[in-house]
This record gives C-alpha cells, sequence and structure tokens, in this order.
C-alpha cells in the first residue's frame, strides 16, 4: 500500500519520500518502485518522460527524518497496530514541520485514539486508500473527535490533487468502507462454511449480479486474509458478535494461506490469474 501511495502522488506531481526501517529495505523498495513505474507507464500507454519523472519525485529514505522534512503531508502505511502506528506518528510528528497534517492509511482503527497517543490529536487524521492505489478512486477521509476542520479540508483538497474522490466520515470502528466491505465478505465465508455454493460462484453472484467490479471473497485475498482477520477481531471487540470471524477465515491464516500476497488464500494467484479449485 505504501509504494502505490506513492507512486499515486509522485504521479501527480508531488515530491515524495519513502521511508523504510532499514537501509536493506530501502534499497528494496527503490528497486521496487522502479519496476512499478515502467509497468505503470507500459500499461497507461505513459510517454517514457512521464515515467522518469515519477521517478525523479520519489526519493526513498532510511530515516525517518529524511523522509518527513518539509512534508506537508505524512502518511503511515504500516500493519494494522494500533500500538506501532501510534508510534511512528509520534516520530513523525517530531520529525516533519509543525504544519504537517498526520495521516493514517488504516482501514479501522480509532483516529481519535491513535491522534492522542501521537500527542497531537489536532493533526491526525485519516486517509483510507483502496488497493491497489494507482487503480482505486476512493480515498476515506476520516476525522477523529480532535481533528481541526482546516485539516479535513486540506485533506479533501489533497485528496482531489491526487485523481481521487474524497468521501468524509466520523470516525467510529470500521469507518464506512470498511464496516460495509467486512460485513459482506463475513457472509460470503459463511456461505462457504456452509456449502450453499463454491468461492467462484459466490464471487460471480456478485461481479455479475450487483455489479462489483471483484467478488468479495476475490477481494479478501488482495486485501490479505490476516488484514481482514484483524478487522474483524477489532470490530468484534467494538461492536459485537456481529463481526465475529469465521472459523474458515482463522482456519486459512492458520495455514499461512493470507491471499495474493502469499500466493493462496480462497484462490491460488497464479500470472495468468486466481485458480478458485486449488484448495475446495
Amino acid at each position: 500500500m505504501g509504494q502505490g501511495i506513492a507512486l499515486v502522488c509522485a504521479k501527480n506531481g508531488f515530491d515524495t519520500h519513502v521511508f523504510e526501517i532499514d537501509a536493506a529495505r530501502a534499497a528494496r523498495a527503490h528497486e521496487a518502485l522502479r519496476a512499478k513505474i515502467e509497468r505503470m507507464c507500459e500499461r497507461e500507454k505513459l510517454p517514457p518522460s512521464a515515467a522518469r519523472a515519477m521517478g525523479e519525485r520519489i526519493v526513498v529514505a532510511a530515516h525517518l527524518e529524511e523522509a518527513c522534512a518539509g512534508a506537508e503531508f505524512v502518511i503511515e502505511a504500516i500493519p494494522e497496530s494500533l500500538e506501532q502506528k501510534a508510534e511512528l506518528l509520534a516520530r513523525a510528528k517530531n520529525a516533519a514541520p509543525a504544519e504537517a497534517v498526520l495521516a493514517s492509511n488504516t482501514s479501522g482503527l480509532s483516529i481519535t485514539e491513535l491522534g492522542r497517543r501521537a500527542g497531537e490529536p489536532h493533526r491526525v487524521l485519516g486517509l483510507h486508500f483502496f488497493n491497489p492505489p494507482t487503480a482505486m478512486e476512493l480515498i476515506e477521509v476520516v476525522v477523529g473527535a480532535e481533528t481541526l476542520a482546516p485539516n479535513v479540508e486540506r485533506a479533501v483538497v489533497f485528496a482531489r490533487s491526487l485523481g481521487k474522490t474524497p468521501i468524509v466520515v466520523r470516525d467510529s470502528p470500521g469507518f464506512a468502507t470498511s464496516r460495509l466491505g467486512v460485513t459482506l465478505g463475513v457472509e460470503a465465508m459463511r456461505m462457504v462454511e456452509e456449502g450453499v455454493a463454491s468461492v467462484a460462484d459466490i464471487d460471480r453472484a456478485m461481479e455479475l449480479g450487483y455489479r462489483h467490479p471483484m467478488g468479495p471473497l476475490k477481494l479478501t485475498d488482495l486485501v490479505g486474509l490476516d488484514v481482514r482477520l484483524a478487522i474483524l477481531e477489532h470490530l468484534t471487540q467494538q461492536i459485537g458478535e456481529r463481526f465475529r470471524p469465521p472459523a474458515l477465515l482463522r482456519k486459512l491464516v492458520t495455514m499461512g494461506r493470507l491471499g495474493k500476497k502469499a500466493g493462496i488464500g480462497f484462490y491460488r494467484w497464479t500470472e495468468s490469474g486466481p485458480v478458485p479449485e486449488a484448495w475446495e
């Protein structure tokens, strides 16, 4: 997600600094971004000059202070851990200029709590991008209880400058999109558990019958089964039993079948595309 967000920012004219936790990871990120820029330009038929310009706008740093110097927006996109995200935002608060907006790409953690733990809740808000950020139009702007209105306005303008369509939601468990998305995904998983229909047919039902671009189980693979599990556990704690994770989801995560990033989840991911029959 972090690399995808960086590509979107660079493509739309922003100088973009990417922070990785050490030099080795920074070097790998640099190579990965270079390859993704080339593929992105090939798909979109952009001229070579566009690829060069995007590459020149991206700097990969192994030090947070270097990455945050002069930043207008700091967007963290690390795993869904309240403690880790809050710690990183607190460090970014000190490394970035005082007027910088501190944004989390969380899909469900409390923006209000992140802001309080970071130490400056008026600067913290959610900028929830969707996977892949280079293709998905929506950005969910999540407003914490103490987020200042001018920072929300800046975030909306920033989202539009990236060619995205922002929606503004109040900080609540699961926000709007995650809460709706996981509800559909959970029911789809329970239908698989009960033998109602196959993975492929459940996804086809939503793609063809409801015009969803991707079925809920394929989308779960793309998001990551471990990410969906973490969201559901959080929502169960905050809202109640209707979000309790299905046993099938826990089983697949335990088996390491985390979705596309692991090569297998509800589908087996191959060079020619996802194959649902591999595990059913």
